[in-house]
C-alpha cells in the first residue's frame, strides 16, 4: 500500500527556561531501566565523569591564579612607586604560564569527554533504532491496527533523538554544574568566609525571581504547545484535502478557522516568549547585585588589610560564574524529565507483547502443493466478540476460491487467519495436512503471494519494486515476470523504462499500472498460494480487463483465494464461498449458486441490475 507519510504526532525540541516538558509517569523506574540499558557503556561513562570533573576543576582554579597574578602586579607596583622594590615580572610570568597550561589541560579534558559522550549517545540511538526496527518485525498485526502509525514513527524518530540529545547534554552539564558550584564555593571560602557568605545571600533572591517568572510563563507555554498542535493539524488537513476544499468553495471558511487558531498561538507565544526572555535580565540583575556586594565589601576588607586586591578580582569572576551553573542545573532537570519521558515511551514499545517467531515443533515442509483445509475455525479479535463462528472448507491444489459477502462478513479476517496474522481460538487450518501453527511464521508466509486493493510500492526504480518479490532474481527474470503480467508494454513507454524512479507515493504512474506491477512482483515470487483482495476495485473497465488477464496468468497452477465485491470478476471460480456474519452460508460454483436462488443469487442479481 502506497501509504501517505504523516508527520509524527508530538515532537520534542529544546527546552528553554520556563518551558514545560513532558514528564515520565515513572521517573525512577524508567531511569533505572535506562541505566541498565546503558550497562555496556559504564566504563566510558566513568571516564566522561572523570574528564568532565577535571576540566571543570581546572577552569575553576583559573580566576584564583589570575587573582594571584593581579596581587603580585599590584604589590610590585606599590613597591616601585615607594622606591622599595620593583615589579617581579618573572613571578607574574610563571603564574600566567601555569594558568595557560591549566586552561589548555581543561580544554583537552573537555574535548575528550565531549568526544566520548557523543560516541555513547549516538551508539545508544543506533542501538535503540535497531531494537525498535527489529521489534516492529516481531509485533502482531493487531498492534498496528489499534495504534496510530504516527505514534510508532514518533518513538523511532522524535523520542530516540530526544533521548540521545538529552543524554549527551545532561550528564556532562550535570557534572560540570555541580563541580563548578562546589569548586567556586570551596575556593571562595579559602579566600574569605565573610565575602563568601555575602555572595551566597544573592542565591535565594535569584531563586525567588526565577520561580516567579516560571510560574507566570508556564500556562502560556502550555497554551502555545496546544495551539501549535492544532495549527499543524489544520495545515496538514488543508493541504491533504485541498481539492475537496476548492470543490466545495470552503477556502474562506478554512482561512477563518486558521486565523482564529493563529491568533491564539500569537497571543500565547508572545506572552510566553516575553516572560521567558525576562530570565536573562533577571539573572544579570542578580549578578550585578553580587558585583556591587563584592565591590563594597571587598573595598572595606582590603582597607582593613584582611583581603588582597587579587582576591577581590577573583571574587568578581566567581560571582559572575556562580549564577550560570545554578540556572544550568534547572535546565538539566528539564532535560532529565524529557529524557525519562522519551525513554519511557521507547521502553513501553519494546516491552509490547510479541508474536511467537519460532515453534518448538516447527516443520520444514518442502514443495507445498496448496491444499488448504479449514476445520471448525472459531475466532474473535476479543474473546467475548466472536466474528468467525464455525468455518469449514476444503480447498484442493490449484483451485480458485472466491470469498464473497457483505461488509463485515469476515472475508478479510479469514485471510489474516490463514497467514497467521492472528491465531484462531479453536479448530484448525491446515496446509497440505500440516497445521499452520506448527510452522514458523516466516516459513508459513513464504508460501503466500499477495495482490491487494491498496498497492504498496516504495521509492525506487520499477525494476527494484518488481524484484521485491524475489531479491535474487536476475533482470531477465524481472522482465519476464513483467511481460507475463502485461506490464512490460507500459513500462517501456515510461521515461527510463525499468529504471524509472517511483516517488514516495508512486503517484507518477496510474492506479492500474501500480496494480500490474504488484501482479508482476507476485509472479516473480512464484508462491504456491495466492491471495487477491479486491485487486481491480479502483480501476476503469478497460484496465480491469487487462488486470484480469494478468491475474489469470498469475493464478494458473496455484491455489488462489480471491476476495471480491464485484461478482462478475469471479464467475469462473472453482469454488465460491458466500459468507455472512462469520459463517459460510452457501458454497459452490457460480452456476450452482445461481440455481439455488439464495443469498449469492440475490447479491449477483442486484449488481447486475445496478450495472444495467
Amino acid at each position: 500500500m502506497a501509504q501517505q507519510r504523516k508527520r509524527p504526532s508530538g515532537g520534542h525540541g529544546g527546552h528553554g527556561p520556563g518551558m514545560p516538558v513532558e514528564k515520565a509517569k515513572n521517573f525512577k523506574g524508567t531511569m533505572k531501566k535506562l541505566l541498565q540499558y546503558m550497562g555496556k557503556f559504564k566504563i566510558a561513562i566513568f571516564f566522561v565523569m572523570l574528564f568532565a570533573a577535571a576540566a571543570t576543576i581546572f577552569t575553576v582554579v583559573g580566576p584564583k591564579l589570575l587573582g594571584n597574578a593581579t596581587t603580585e602586579l599590584f604589590e610590585g607596583l606599590m613597591l616601585k612607586l615607594s622606591g622599595q622594590g620593583k615589579i617581579r615580572y618573572d613571578k607574574i610570568g610563571s603564574i600566567l604560564l601555569v594558568l595557560l597550561g591549566i586552561y589548555i589541560l581543561s580544554s583537552v579534558f573537555a574535548f575528550v569527554q565531549g568526544w566520548i559522550m557523543t560516541s555513547i549517545s549516538q551508539k545508544m540511538c543506533f542501538r535503540l533504532r535497531k531494537d525498535i526496527s527489529e521489534k516492529i518485525n516481531r509485533m502482531p498485526l493487531g498492534y498496528f491496527e489499534s495504534n496510530k502509525i504516527g505514534d510508532v514513527l514518533s518513538r523511532i524518530t522524535n523520542d530516540v533523538d530526544t533521548l540521545g540529545q538529552s543524554l549527551n547534554q545532561s550528564i556532562t552539564q550535570l557534572i560540570t554544574s555541580v563541580c563548578t558550584v562546589v569548586g567556586i564555593v570551596f575556593i571562595m571560602l579559602t579566600m574569605s568566609v565573610k565575602m563568601t557568605l555575602i555572595t551566597l545571600v544573592i542565591l535565594p533572591v535569584s531563586a525567588i525571581l526565577v520561580m516567579i517568572v516560571v510560574s507566570k510563563s508556564q500556562k502560556y507555554f502550555i497554551a502555545q504547545q496546544n495551539s501549535l498542535g492544532e495549527i499543524d493539524g489544520q495545515i496538514e488537513e488543508t493541504f491533504s484535502g485541498h481539492n475537496i476544499i476548492k470543490a466545495f468553495n470552503r477556502e474562506q471558511s478554512e482561512l477563518d478557522t486558521f486565523n482564529r487558531t493563529n491568533e491564539v498561538l500569537y497571543e500565547s507565544a508572545w506572552k510566553s516568549q516575553f516572560l521567558s526572555g525576562l530570565m536573562m535580565p533577571v539573572m544579570n540583575f542578580v549578578s550585578n547585585l553580587g558585583y556591587v556586594a563584592v565591590a563594597i565589601s571587598g573595598a572595606m576588607f582590603a582597607a582593613a588589610g584582611t583581603i588582597q586586591i587579587g582576591d577581590i578580582v577573583a571574587f568578581i569572576q566567581y560571582v559572575k560564574r556562580f549564577t550560570q551553573p545554578i540556572s544550568q542545573l534547572a535546565q538539566v532537570s528539564n532535560m532529565l524529565q524529557s529524557m525519562a519521558a522519551a525513554a519511557e515511551r521507547i521502553f513501553e514499545f519494546l516491552d509490547e507483547e510479541e508474536e511467537d517467531q519460532t515453534e518448538t515443533s516447527s516443520i520444514q515442509a518442502e514443495d507445498i502443493t496448496g491444499k488448504v483445509t479449514f476445520s471448525h475455525v472459531r475466532f474473535g479479535y476479543n474473546p467475548d466478540k466472536i466474528v468467525i463462528n464455525d468455518f469449514n472448507c476444503d480447498v484442493q491444489p490449484g483451485q480458485m476460491v472466491a470469498i464473497v459477502g457483505p461488509t463485515g462478513a469476515g472475508k478479510t479476517t479469514m485471510i489474516k487467519l490463514l497467514m497467521r496474522f492472528y491465531d484462531i481460538n479453536s479448530g484448525s487450518i491446515k496446509i497440505d495436512g500440516y497445521d499452520i501453527r506448527d510452522f514458523n511464521r516466516s516459513d508459513l508466509r513464504h508460501n503466500f503471494g499477495m495482490v491487494l486493493q491498496d498497492t504498496w510500492l516504495y521509492k525506487g526504480t520499477i525494476m527494484e519494486n518488481i524484484r521485491y518479490g524475489r531479491l535474487d532474481a536476475t533482470d531477465e527474470e524481472v522482465i519476464a515476470a513483467a511481460k507475463a503480467a502485461r506490464a512490460d508494454r507500459f513500462i517501456r513507454t515510461l521515461p527510463g523504462g525499468y529504471q524509472m524512479e517511483l516517488n514516495e507515493e508512486a503517484s507518477n504512474i496510474s492506479q492500474g499500472q501500480k496494480q500490474l506491477l504488484t501482479i508482476a512482483r507476485a509472479l516473480l515470487a512464484d508462491n504456491p498460494i495466492l491471495i487477491l483482495d479486491e485487486a481491480t476495485s479502483s480501476v476503469d473497465t478497460r484496465t480491469e480487463q487487462l488486470i484480469q488477464k494478468a491475474m489469470a496468468t498469475l493464478m494458473k497452477g496455484r491455489t488462489s483465494f480471491v476476495i471480491a465485491h464485484r461478482l462478475s470478476t469471479i464467475k469462473d471460480a472453482d469454488l465460491i464461498l458466500v459468507m455472512k456474519d462469520g459463517d459460510i452460508i452457501e458454497q459452490g460454483n457460480h452456476n450452482t449458486l445461481i440455481e439455488q436462488n439464495g443469498f449469492y443469487a440475490s447479491l449477483y442479481n442486484s449488481q447486475f441490475e445496478a450495472a444495467v
